[in-house]
């Protein structure tokens, strides 16, 4: 491991780099987004974990608006793409083009091409360009007739969806799920931070908040926070702890589907990530507990008889968890 190459004092001065960059961020995006600290805190998780979060919530709570933010403190490429039923694949993957000038055809590279992609209502889309994106966020690259193009680092997909409003939308296959390290449910903000909202949009527009959000990270000092974060150490009492909690979800009488090996993987990535961000260099066993409902609420399907009794997969994930024997 690269863990066991670095000294202590290296490991620390890597982590308290992690924690200086994230809170320059953090002070960033807080400039205009009120509360949600921990849906902050899990997208830089997802970041420096170099995973894909899906944000979901009600229309008008900042799903977008924090997307948005987060790419503008990132010094990278940014695209957004507003996914509707009558999309192609094309249309986000790119095209051929004759070029009549020189006989032959050219790539047209698509939206898709970027560093942070902001999919807003990815649910809107149906299953034919729902199934484009499968390659590109496992692999970070698109195949397009017979040639492979390999994505610029990093490459990060955002997506949000409105979990309420069901007319026009299509859900999401399994397989695209489990692509994605987190689902994040945002919630409805409390009494005092919606006066706070309120405060602080008196006189100033969005678009003029949002100009002054700082980039605070470039494509290089990226890259060195995620090698940071996979120094961190992580113990094979840890690593059990990790395979116990996946593995029961397999065999849980409540579940029809459990979590695949994809979901151990991201419960172990993003602890590292949470640890450093936490000033430490090495994972403890809460870090495993405040990253696993987001890694597998959106991996395991409760079973019908469950569903019909209104039981929810946080009440699930809250009892697997807690069934297995925390490591000393």
């Amino acid at each position: 491991m690269e863990s066991e190459s670095l000294s202590k004092e290296e490991l620390r001065d890597d982590v308290r780099s992690v924690v200086q960059t994230t809170n320059l961020i953090k002070n960033e995006i807080k400039k205009i987004i009120v509360g949600q600290e921990t849906i902050i805190d899990m997208l830089l998780v997802a970041l420096l974990a170099d995973g894909h979060v899906l944000l979901e919530g009600v229309p008008g709570i900042a799903k977008t608006l924090l997307a948005k933010l987060l790419a503008k403190t990132l010094s990278v490429d940014f695209s957004r793409i507003q996914f509707t039923p009558d999309l192609m694949p094309a249309d986000i993957l790119g095209t051929l083009v004759f070029n009549t000038k020189e006989a032959r055809f050219e790539f047209k590279r698509g939206p898709l091409f970027s560093n942070i992609i902001l999919i807003d209502e990815i649910n809107r889309a149906p299953a034919k360009t729902q199934a484009a994106l499968f390659e590109v966020m496992e692999e970070r690259q698109i195949s397009v007739d017979v040639t492979t193009y390999p994505m610029d680092i990093p490459y990060l997909v955002l997506a949000t969806q409105n979990p309420i409003e069901q007319e026009g939308t299509y859900k999401l296959p399994e397989a695209q799920l489990d692509r994605f390290i987190f689902r994040l449910i945002m919630d409805y903000p409390s009494l005092e931070e919606e006066k706070s909202i309120l405060k602080k949009f008196l006189v100033e527009s969005d678009s003029v908040m949002i100009s002054k959000v700082n980039g605070i990270v470039d494509r290089v000092h990226l890259e060195q926070l995620r090698r940071s974060v996979n120094s961190v150490t992580v113990e094979d009492s840890i690593l059990d702890y990790i395979a116990r909690i996946v593995h029961f979800t397999r065999h849980h009488g409540d579940l029809f589907l459990g979590a695949s090996s994809r979901a151990s993987l991201a419960i172990m990535r993003s602890s590292k990530a949470l640890a450093a961000m936490s000033g430490r260099y090495f994972v403890i066993p809460e870090d495993i507990q405040q990253v696993g409902y987001a890694v597998l609420n959106h991996r395991i399907i409760l079973n019908s008889e469950r569903e019909l009794e209104g039981m929810s997969t946080q009440d699930v994930i809250d009892n697997i968890i807690s069934s297995i024997e925390i490591p000393r």
